[in-house]
């Protein structure tokens, strides 16, 4: 059964910061592959890499996906261990969810994932998305 993880993009202002951060990582990277490091393995590897993907949190809403291509356990450069989660280049938007912040990152079940966003930006009311579901969250709209 395929599973996802979540993670707080931290630092990252938009999904364009993001894709440009993960470029400047794979052009100073050896082995060219987008590697996210974590301090934990995920326990649940196998179900990660039947089709899994990690969840993008950036200022508050889940906003992004990146296929989840391999697990692999490392030794940091202070002797311990970390994994580096391999990823697709590729990041797919994928319909605008609020989340609330958290530390580290959670499983999240295939069927609680959102859809990949095929909408257009400001599909529907003419206010962009993000607006949009911002106004949602307070109650606004």
């Amino acid at each position: 059964m395929t599973v996802n993880l979540v993670k707080m993009a931290v630092g990252a202002r938009g999904p364009a910061h993001l894709a440009q951060i993960q470029a400047d990582r794979l052009r100073q990277a050896e082995n060219m592959d987008i590697r996210h490091i974590t301090r934990h393995a995920p326990r649940r590897a196998s179900e990660l890499l039947d089709g899994g993907s990690i969840y993008w949190v950036i200022r508050g809403f889940i906003r992004m996906r990146q296929l989840i291509l391999g697990v692999e356990r490392l030794v940091n450069a202070e002797a311990r261990p970390s994994c580096a989660l391999v990823l697709d280049p590729m990041l797919v938007k994928v319909e605008l969810r609020a989340l609330k912040a958290f530390q580290g990152w959670r499983y999240l079940e295939t069927q609680k994932a959102p859809p990949d966003n095929v909408a257009p930006e400001n599909a529907g009311n003419g206010m962009p998305r993000e607006l949009a579901m911002e106004l949602k969250a307070l109650g606004l709209l």
